[in-house]
């Protein structure tokens, strides 16, 4: 799968591994450079699915926004834009890491 990224912040997170913005543990900042792996790797979106501990879900009341959990406190939150009929392949805009219980 293609993956993009939306937030600046996110983008200088990935390109460092650190950003001023966002303070976040190293384990979830870890997990955010798997996660954004596995998407890579990822054929279709069943591959996603398949990885239980991501809890790879769509988000109510957005037509194109989904989440994936990081750690228990923190999820992934992006918008994928499907590039068949069968929503099974797409391109991934990750959009921000929010605190899931804030």
């Amino acid at each position: 799968m293609e993956v993009y990224i939306e937030n600046k912040d996110l983008e200088d997170l990935y390109r460092t591994g650190r950003s001023r913005k966002l303070k976040l543990p190293k384990q979830v900042v870890d997990k955010f450079f798997a996660t954004v792996q596995k998407i890579e790797a990822a054929e279709t979106i069943h591959d996603l699915l398949a990885d239980k501990g991501l809890h790879f879900e769509k988000l109510k009341g957005f037509d194109d926004r989904y989440s994936m959990r990081l750690n228990q406190k923190y999820r992934l939150e992006m918008r994928i834009e499907w590039k068949n009929e069968a929503h099974t392949v797409g391109i991934f805009f990750l959009l921000t890491i929010s605190n899931h219980y804030q």
